[in-house]
């Protein structure tokens, strides 16, 4: 007899199999899909190896003549009820050849999902599996102090529970990849402790269901699936959504990597922490095994348990964290506030800077003046990256763990560049605060080499699951330890903290300019407006925190999040008043330092910064070829992106959005347009367009503080230009500034 050669798996298109509709179930069952009146619409192929009833003679049939007449009767009342998305076990029935099955129902995708498990028993699945388990795990989760040793404690209860030969627990990180933490394993199953697996082995779609369906069981990777017949749900007239299907049927590509890697039978728990798929309980068997409805049962909640376990253990672990690098803030900005020298200030506390940000160099980089503590590049390496931050805007901070990637002359500093966080201290100045970390090398033991591809023979084009399991290491070389987010969201607040303090210093320092009265004049004209736009955000705070106290003693934690939640987001307008304030306040005093500057660069570092606000918008940017100009180009960056982000705000209501941008050469001067498809304004009130908080529509339509075109305004003022505006309201606006060209560059 010659055997059929194996179908030819392809991994290039793994990530794209239709794992929720695979058109079959694994065979250890059967399964029937009905309509309303639990009349038959499909059945699994295998239904006549199980109850005698041919798949092709079930659709249209009433259940009773498929299963038998008492086994229907002890279900109808079940299964009439209202059934959720999850399968519910609805009893265990004997049909009329007198096999038994676990009956496992839900409601989805327009039909009654009825699973029909094989047991050996006629008795109803004993529950009391799950009381042991569960009762003796909560009862040693105290006396374990650690996420590892949890994890393995459940590795031991679900090993106890299943009887199958290797059982882990292991983590995503957040490359995706798996890294095994805890074990429980018979003495002759390979062990993975501290192995790690590639991001690869669980394409996307793959996660996404381990999200919704908590658990999976695959009894013998080396069945052959039982389709259903009809092949499409008579209700959708598409392929039936599987995705919470005990009996699903799973990919090719996935029973190809079981048998590679010996292993026969498997169970997966998800681990959802937070909403996130944080890791699994992953078990194994070299041979065939079957795990009832009742035991999955018990591991499914034993891996909500240890969920809830990693995330309190996780939440006070990040508390701990974040009130050690609050207290270092605190004692820091304490220090800064002693002396008149803003930057000799800083110099004082480099110690505690390095502790913050747990770095083993700073620099702090105000003009041509540079300050270094502790293992950092040389003074020139510094000023070139600072040279590549302010020309690649990256916002209020940029943190990485390997600087060689985005920026790749840093690859000859790795030894003590390798992380860098910058943070710029000035929205006009290249002023920056610099953390370096070293290079962290260290070594990563893969479950297999993640880099090697397994070629199909006769097939060069395409990938099979690779074969391979066996511990392979990789040293990772030009990368720093990585930068805690707590680390990132505090240097947010110590950068708010350091402009509040400059905005201060430069207050003080505006008494003494002979600019003091037009200062004045400028504070008399806006003073009622900034006071009426900082108040509010300030009553807000004041407010909803007094909500939360009344709160302090209520159990709804929904509305404890909702009262922070809105003290955050009024924090946060009052600092981007303050921010603005700064800038405008700077912007009349900060010389000029005039350079070449090639507009079109200018304009895709504005629309990078912008990727984040434009996300899921509808624009078509029509951006004419620019040219090459005479200007400071941080001046003039803070100038295009208002007028852009401007663009961005009044056509929030446009689909598309239309936004373009052009150029026009004149003998004397350069002439620039910005014009889109948005609200526009009244003409009536263009005067007013360019004042300080002095809007033409109302805040709750289009957020913002007022300060932006005042900016524009100055800005251009400052290069001896001209700017103006035209529009036809409701049907947009167009914001044009001129730049005279210079005679000696």
């Amino acid at each position: 007899m010659i055997q059929a050669a194996a179908p030819v798996l392809d991994l290039s298109t793994c990530d794209k199999e239709p794992i929720r509709t695979p058109g079959s179930i694994q065979p250890h069952g059967f399964l029937l899909t009905l309509a309303a009146d639990l009349a038959v619409l499909q059945a699994s192929a295998n239904l006549g190896d199980w109850c005698g009833v041919a798949a092709d003679a079930a659709p249209g049939r009433p259940l009773a003549d498929v299963i038998g007449q008492a086994a229907a009767q002890r279900l109808v009342p079940e299964l009439a009820a209202d059934l959720g998305p999850r399968p519910f076990y609805v009893g265990t029935v004997t049909t009329d050849n007198g096999r038994h099955f676990d009956v496992l129902a839900h409601q989805w995708d327009g039909v009654t999902i009825a699973e029909f498990e094989a047991v050996d028993r006629a008795e109803p699945a004993d529950f009391r599996n799950l009381y042991p388990l569960i009762g003796d795990f909560l009862l040693k989760v105290n006396d374990t102090s650690s996420i590892e040793s949890l994890a393995r404690l459940a590795c031991q209860h679900v090993r106890s529970v299943t009887g199958f030969g290797r059982v882990l627990v292991y983590r995503f990180d957040a490359d995706g990849h798996g890294h095994v933490m805890a074990e429980a394993r018979d003495p002759g199953y390979h062990s993975y402790m501290g192995q790690h697996f590639p991001a690869s082995d669980i394409p996307a779609q793959a996660r996404e269901l381990y999200k919704l369906s908590r658990i999976r069981l695959i009894q013998d990777a080396t069945y052959s699936p039982a389709a259903l017949v009809p092949p499409l749900n008579p209700v959708t007239g598409k392929a039936n959504d599987l995705s919470f299907a005990a009996l699903r049927s799973v990919s090719p590509v996935h029973l190809r990597y079981m048998r590679n890697m010996n292993t026969l039978a498997s169970m997966s728990v998800s681990l959802m922490v937070k909403g996130k798929l944080w890791g699994l309980i992953s078990c194994h068997n070299e041979g065939p095994a079957a795990v009832a409805f009742d035991k999955r049962t018990a591991c499914e909640q034993l891996g909500q348990i240890l969920a809830l376990c990693i995330e309190s253990r996780e939440d006070a672990a990040e508390l701990q964290f974040r009130l050690e690098v609050r207290r270092t803030m605190v004692s820091m900005l304490a220090g800064l506030t002693q002396g008149s020298d803003f930057i000799e200030n800083l110099a004082n506390v480099f110690p505690e800077l390095l502790r913050f940000a747990r770095a083993s160099g700073v620099a702090i980089l105000v003009d041509d003046r540079i300050l270094t503590f502790g293992d950092t590049p040389e003074q020139d390496d510094i000023r070139a990256l600072a040279d590549w931050l302010a020309v690649h805007d990256h916002g209020d901070v940029f943190h990485t763990d390997k600087l060689s990637a985005p920026y790749a002359p840093a690859a000859r500093m790795t030894r003590n560049s390798s992380g860098l966080l910058a943070m710029p201290i000035s929205r006009i100045h290249k002023h920056y605060l610099l953390w370096f970390r070293p290079e962290y090398v260290h070594t990563i033991e893969w479950a297999g080499n993640p880099h090697a591809k397994e070629a199909v023979p006769g097939a060069p084009t395409q990938l099979s699951p690779r074969t391979s399991f066996a511990a392979w290491r990789e040293t990772i070389h030009g990368t720093s330890q990585p930068w805690h987010g707590g680390e990132i969201e505090l240097a947010l607040e110590f950068r708010t903290a350091l402009l509040g303090i400059a905005l201060e210093r430069a207050e003080q320092m505006a008494e003494l300019a002979e600019e003091l009265g037009r200062a004045n004049k400028e504070l008399e004209a806006f003073s009622y407006s900034v006071s009426h736009d900082l108040r509010a955000p300030l009553r807000h705070i004041v407010g909803f925190a007094d909500l939360l106290l009344e709160s302090a003693g209520s159990e709804d934690g929904q509305q404890r999040q909702r009262f922070l939640k809105n003290i955050k987001e009024a924090a946060r307008l009052a600092g981007k008043l303050v921010d603005d304030l700064l800038s405008f306040s700077q912007m009349g005093r900060a010389s000029l330092h005039p350079t070449t500057v090639d507009m079109n660069e200018l304009v895709a570092a504005c629309l990078d910064k912008l990727a984040l606000e434009t996300r899921g918008r509808n624009i078509e940017w029509d951006i004419g070829p620019l040219p090459t100009i005479w200007a400071d180009p941080t001046f003039l960056h803070l100038a295009l992106f208002n007028l852009l982000a401007n663009a961005v705000k009044f056509t929030g209501q446009r689909d598309p959005a239309v936004i373009r941008m052009a150029a026009e050469d004149h003998p004397l001067e350069t002439v620039f347009h910005v014009a889109d498809n948005g609200a526009g304004f009244n003409m009536d009130y263009v005067h007013k367009l360019f004042g300080v908080f002095q809007r033409l529509h109302r805040m709750e339509d289009f957020q913002g503080t007022g300060i932006g075109l005042a900016n524009v305004r100055r800005i251009v003022e400052r290069h001896n230009g001209r700017v103006w505006a035209r529009s036809v309201h409701g049907e947009g606006a167009t914001f044009s500034f001129a730049l005279p060209k210079p005679t000696n560059p």
